[in-house]
């Protein structure tokens, strides 16, 4: 799985790494190095022009990370939905329809997991987590699907508080340094394939399911990081020290 991320790319960055078109100012994040379940999170998304044409623009989104279905009768149900196994993802009733319309990209510098080991002098086992990246510092395009909720309380359509969006991240098998530490892990999508995972127009199910594929070997590093990223109140780039 992965419930812990960092994600530090301001917008500017981003707009420019994903050939981002529109994006919404006061939407902007700060930097987070540990983001947890319910923050919100950017999303690269497209969606249909406010034209006759079939043209889509691509956004820059901030979404609550942790997807609520559109039929749930609240949204608390969305901080166990921040994963979606890629095995299954195009057909369980809760992502199937986001899948076919509702993709997008969750950018990140890497992900945190944690890994049982025994303490030799309490004879204890605690978890030791570690920060899994690329190796070349690059960017991670994670794959996701987002979903709208409306809130029957509000009773105006036009409110932007009658409307949530969500996400989740899909994952797969784990490769790398990090099927050393966890045996699943969220799945990246290579550069050529951005623009077909976005379009809301492409929903060929084979298609998209195709798009999903493991990563090639020798991309991602892991290493032990301090355990005060176990808190979800802590954050800053010491999180990412190696682990002394």
């Amino acid at each position: 799985m992965c419930g812990r991320y960092a994600s530090t790319r301001g917008p500017q960055d981003l707009t420019s790494l994903f050939d981002v078109t529109e994006w919404h100012p006061e939407e902007e994040l700060s930097p987070s190095w540990n983001v947890a379940p319910t923050d919100p999170v950017y999303a690269v998304l497209e969606r249909p022009a406010r034209d006759d044409t079939d043209r889509v623009r691509r956004e820059l989104r901030a979404l609550r990370w942790g997807l609520v279905p559109s039929w749930a009768k609240d949204p608390r149900g969305g901080a166990r939905m921040i994963n979606a196994r890629v095995e299954t993802v195009h057909e369980k009733p809760a992502y199937r329809r986001a899948f076919a319309k509702r993709r997008c990209l969750l950018p990140a510098d890497g992900f945190y997991e944690w890994d049982p080991v025994k303490d030799e002098a309490t004879g204890r086992t605690r978890k030791q987590p570690y920060f899994i990246h690329p190796d070349d510092g690059q960017v991670m395009a994670l794959a996701g699907l987002y979903e709208y909720w409306r809130d029957p309380e509000v009773e105006d359509d036009g409110d932007p508080a009658a409307w949530l969006m969500t996400c989740t991240i899909i994952t797969t098998d784990a490769t790398d340094e990090a099927g050393r530490v966890h045996p699943r892990m969220p799945l990246a999508l290579a550069p050529d394939h951005y623009d077909a995972w976005l379009d809301p127009r492409h929903q060929d199910t084979d298609e998209l399911r195709a798009l999903l594929i493991r990563p090639a070997g020798g991309r991602l590093t892991a290493r032990p990081v301090s355990t005060a990223v176990n808190s979800v109140r802590d954050n800053g780039p010491h999180l990412l020290d190696p682990a002394t």
